[in-house]
């Protein structure tokens, strides 16, 4: 135990590599994705003999942009999307005008753009044809639209040193709203203008969320899975949380992956680097 560097998640080479989560009809959603929401379609593979289909879509080349990684089932039509995913965030720079393209191409708009309560950036939230949340967020600059995964979990200051501990990720912005009664915090490798990162919401009084069956994880680039799943399983056993996937090569794929769950029962993929490029040949 006393070899296990604590340290390493910081001093690793890690980025926010895709999100993963399961889909009703995949040819629908790619194309609302590439459509609606202005993705292009990566990469796509079907697995007969384990009974899926996946597809990666997002708005550059995965060597440097965020990805979404769409999960169909065989015969599984419907997903329940819990209370605790909260929303995943498109930067754009003029929002009004991708709601109204949004709307075009048949999307569900859920609040209408405009300035944020008491504030003056310009938000709108659309909903995909699965139930999932889209926050459209207006920036003057954008480096990768897809900037943002917000999950809820039930004691912020926790999850905050897990994933300080854990993933090596930093706080590169807090805010306490006690009039709506809610704390968020953003975790980053990079700033939130820079890079893809990672929003926990906590409100008040709200211990436990339902996970559903819909979102399924996270998966961020490490250049060791078994430093990473060392270090991630000290970490849980102060915290909470759980290896789920040992370390170790993906049969079919030779991929090295360790997953895990964190206090809260959300789930991370670690991805070995070199592997990942591999899968991108």
């Amino acid at each position: 135990m006393a070899e296990i560097d604590l340290e390493w998640p910081k001093k690793d080479n890690r980025r926010l590599l895709h999100v993963v989560y399961r889909v009703g009809d995949l040819e629908r959603t790619i194309k609302f994705y590439t459509e609606a929401l202005g993705m292009k379609l990566l990469r796509q593979r079907d697995v007969p003999e384990e009974k899926y289909a996946n597809a990666f879509v997002g708005f550059g080349d995965e060597h440097s942009h965020f990805a979404v990684e769409l999960t169909y089932n065989y015969g599984v039509t419907s997903y329940d999307v819990g209370d605790g995913f909260g929303h995943f965030a498109i930067a754009t720079q003029d929002v009004y005008k991708l709601v109204e393209h949004i709307r075009a191409k048949g999307g569900n708009i859920t609040r209408e753009a405009g300035p944020v309560q008491g504030g003056t950036t310009v938000i709108a939230f659309v909903k995909d044809p699965d139930g999932y949340t889209f926050a459209l967020v207006q920036r003057p600059i954008v480096h990768d639209p897809f900037c943002q995964i917000s999950l809820r979990v039930g004691d912020l200051e926790r999850a905050i040193k897990f994933y300080e501990k854990a993933l090596g990720l930093k706080v590169v912005r807090k805010v306490d709203n006690p009039e709506n009664k809610y704390t968020i915090a953003i975790l980053g490798y990079k700033e939130e203008d820079d890079a893809t990162v990672l929003e926990l919401t906590y409100n008040y009084g709200v211990t436990e969320y339902s996970k559903g069956t819909a979102y399924a994880q996270i998966a961020i680039g490490t250049d060791d899975v078994y430093k990473g799943a060392d270090v991630v399983n000290l970490v849980t056993q102060e915290l909470g949380g759980e290896i789920t996937l040992q370390p170790g090569p993906i049969p079919g794929l030779n991929t090295k992956v360790t997953s895990f769950l964190d206090p809260d029962g959300w789930k991370t993929a670690l991805v070995d680097n070199e592997d990942f490029l591999k899968e991108l040949e």
